[in-house]
C-alpha cells in the first residue's frame, strides 16, 4: 500500500483513538486507550486530569507505530478532534494549573456572584423575553465558577482553553485552535465564527480577558509543526504539519457524507444529537446559537439529546450483567446479544415509552426537565425495557429533525447514522421504522476521525477542498430500509403520545425539582 496518510487523534470521552486514513477515506491502522472515568469531589462535578489526556494521546500514538510500523513513514499530517466543552486552564509554560472540567460537569456559581451586564443587555434581554438564557449562561460557564471559588487560579491562568485547544498546544507549541471546535460557554460569536466584538455581551457576563483566550484558525488550516518534544512522547515525525480539524460532532457530520441541508446526521453517541450543515445560520432554539461546522464558514444545525447514548450504558450497567458476563464467556461482542434482547420484544415494546431526559440541559425542552418510563405492565421485561430506550432516543431525535425542519425551511430526505450506536442492527432498524426514512450507516465507525482526517486532507492540498474530500472519503455503508407495519406503529405512537408527554408531564417535573431541588435552581 502506497500513499500519504492523514493521523487523526480522536479524543473523546470514554477514550482516545489514533487512526490512519488514506486518501479514499479507508481506515489503515488503529490504536485505543481507554480513558479513566472522570472523576466527582461533589455531586453533579465531573473532572478529569488535563494531564491525563495527553498521556493518552501519547500511549495511542505509541501503540499505534508498534500496531503498523510501516506506516509511520506514509503519515503527511495531523489533525485533532475532541469532545465538546471540556475545559483547561493553563499556565504561561503550558502546565494545566487544576483538573478539566468536563463537558459533563453540572456545577453551577450563583447569580449573585457573577459578573454583572450593563443595563442595556439586560434591558434587550427583557425586551426579548430570553434573559432566562443569559442567566443560564452565566450560572453555567466555567469560566465564572472558576474566578468566584478558585480565585488564585484565575489569576495565574495565562490561558483559558477547550480540550481540543490543550492538545494542539501540547503538539505544536502554539496557543491556537479551529473555530470549528468552539463549543462551550466562551466569548466565541457563533454568527461568524471569531471571538466575539468588544461591545458584544459576553464579554460582560464572563470574567475574562481577551487575552486569556487563543487565536482562531478556520478548519483546514496548519497550526504549526510537530515539535521535537511532542514527537519523543508520542512517536509522531516531528516537524510533520497539525491541522485544524473540529469538534467530534463535527467532524461526524461531515465523516458520514453529511454536506448539504437536507441530509441528517445522527450521532448515536454519549450524547445523541441530529445534525444538518448549513450555509445559513439558523437557531433552532431562539437565541441559542448553530455550532461552528468543520466545513469553513458553515453551521452545523443541532439538536441533542444530553446524555443521549449514555443511557443505553447506564442500562447495561445497571439491568445487562448477564449479557454482559455471556459475552465474555463466548467470546462475542456483547452488542451482539443486547440486539438479541431488542429484537425479542415487539415495535412499540408494548406500549412501554420513554422520554429521555435523562440529565438538564438547555437544548432540551426546558431545564427542568427529567427522564420519565410509562406504560408499565406485567408484560414487561428488561428486553421491553431496553428497546424502549432505543426507540425514545429515536422519537427524541425525530423531534428533533422536525424543528430543524421548522426553522430552515428545508426537509430531511436523507438520514446518515454514525456513533457508537450505529453499530446496532437493531438500532439502526428501528431508527429507519420511526423516521420513516432509510437509515444509512457510515461507511466507518470512525466517523468523527475520519471527519479531521478529511480537515487534515484539505489542509495539506492533497483534496483541492472540503466538498471534494468528502466526496473521495467518504461513502454509504449498510441501508435499513423503513418496514411498512413497524412504521405505522410508531408514528401513532409518536405523535399521540410521545409529543404529548413533556407537556402534560413538565408540571410534574417542577414539583420534583421544587420539592427535592434537583435538578438545582440558582
Amino acid at each position: 500500500m502506497t500513499g500519504p496518510c492523514i493521523l487523526a487523534i480522536d479524543n473523546g470521552t470514554q477514550s482516545v483513538r489514533a487512526l490512519l486514513f488514506d486518501l479514499r477515506g479507508e481506515l489503515v491502522a488503529k490504536a485505543q486507550v481507554p480513558l479513566q472515568p472522570y472523576y466527582a469531589d461533589r455531586p453533579g462535578w465531573a473532572e478529569h486530569k488535563a494531564e491525563g489526556y495527553w498521556d493518552a494521546v501519547c500511549e495511542a500514538c505509541r501503540r499505534l507505530w508498534l500496531v503498523a510500523p510501516a506506516e509511520r513513514g506514509r503519515v503527511a499530517g495531523v489533525a485533532v478532534t475532541t469532545q465538546r466543552g471540556t475545559v483547561v486552564n493553563v499556565d504561561e509554560d503550558g502546565r494545566p494549573l487544576r483538573p478539566a472540567i468536563t463537558w459533563l460537569d453540572q456545577r453551577r456559581t450563583d447569580l449573585a456572584q457573577v459578573p454583572r451586564v450593563g443595563p442595556f443587555w439586560r434591558a434587550a434581554f427583557r425586551l426579548a423575553r430570553v434573559d432566562g438564557t443569559l442567566r443560564y449562561f452565566q450560572r453555567e460557564a466555567e469560566i465564572n465558577w472558576i474566578a468566584v471559588h478558585q480565585p488564585d487560579t484565575w489569576r495565574r491562568t495565562h490561558k483559558f482553553l477547550l480540550l481540543s485547544g490543550y492538545l494542539n498546544y501540547r503538539l505544536c507549541g502554539r496557543f491556537a485552535d479551529s473555530t470549528g471546535s468552539q463549543v462551550g460557554y466562551v466569548p466565541f460569536d457563533y454568527r461568524r465564527h471569531r471571538w466575539a466584538g468588544a461591545r458584544d455581551w459576553k464579554w460582560q457576563a464572563l470574567a475574562i480577558r481577551p487575552d486569556m483566550l487563543p487565536e482562531l484558525v478556520p478548519p483546514g488550516t496548519v497550526i504549526g509543526a510537530v515539535t521535537p518534544a511532542a514527537a519523543a512522547a508520542t512517536g509522531i515525525p516531528a516537524g510533520l504539519p497539525l491541522i485544524a480539524a473540529a469538534a467530534d460532532k463535527a467532524c461526524e457530520v461531515i465523516g458520514a457524507g453529511a454536506l448539504a441541508p437536507h441530509i441528517g446526521c445522527l450521532s448515536y453517541g454519549t450524547t445523541a444529537t441530529i445534525n444538518t450543515t448549513s450555509a445559513k445560520y439558523v437557531e433552532v432554539t431562539r437565541f441559542i446559537p448553530p455550532y461552528p461546522a468543520a466545513l469553513p464558514g458553515a453551521y452545523s444545525i443541532e439538536v441533542q439529546i444530553f446524555r443521549g447514548y449514555w443511557m443505553v450504558n447506564w442500562f447495561k450497567e445497571q439491568f445487562g450483567d448477564r449479557e454482559l458476563a455471556a459475552a465474555t464467556e463466548r467470546g462475542l461482542a456483547p452488542e451482539a446479544l443486547f440486539d438479541r434482547l431488542v429484537e425479542a420484544v415487539p415495535p412499540g415494546s408494548m406500549g412501554l415509552m420513554l422520554q429521555p431526559y435523562w440529565s438538564p440541559g438547555i437544548r432540551v425542552p426546558g431545564p427542568e426537565a427529567k427522564g420519565a418510563m410509562i406504560g408499565f405492565g406485567d408484560v414487561h421485561t428488561r428486553a421491553h425495557m431496553y428497546r424502549a430506550i432505543l426507540e425514545g432516543l429515536a422519537y427524541a431525535l425525530r423531534e428533533g429533525k422536525e424543528r430543524i425542519e421548522r426553522r430552515s425551511g428545508t426537509r430531511i430526505t436523507e438520514l446518515r447514522v454514525a456513533g457508537g450506536g450505529s453499530q446496532s442492527d437493531a438500532a439502526m432498524q428501528l431508527t429507519a421504522d420511526i423516521f420513516g426514512l432509510p437509515a444509512v450507516r457510515a461507511h466507518v465507525y470512525e466517523a468523527s476521525g475520519l471527519g479531521a482526517a478529511i480537515a487534515g486532507a484539505v489542509g495539506l492540498g492533497l483534496h483541492r477542498d472540503f466538498a471534494g474530500a468528502v466526496a473521495a472519503m467518504t461513502r454509504t455503508g449498510r441501508v435499513f430500509i423503513p418496514d411498512a407495519a413497524s412504521r405505522r406503529i410508531y408514528d401513532q405512537l409518536y405523535r399521540r403520545v410521545y409529543l404529548r408527554m413533556y407537556r402534560r408531564l413538565r408540571p410534574m417535573y417542577e414539583e420534583i425539582a421544587a420539592i427535592t431541588g434537583y435538578p438545582p435552581r440558582n
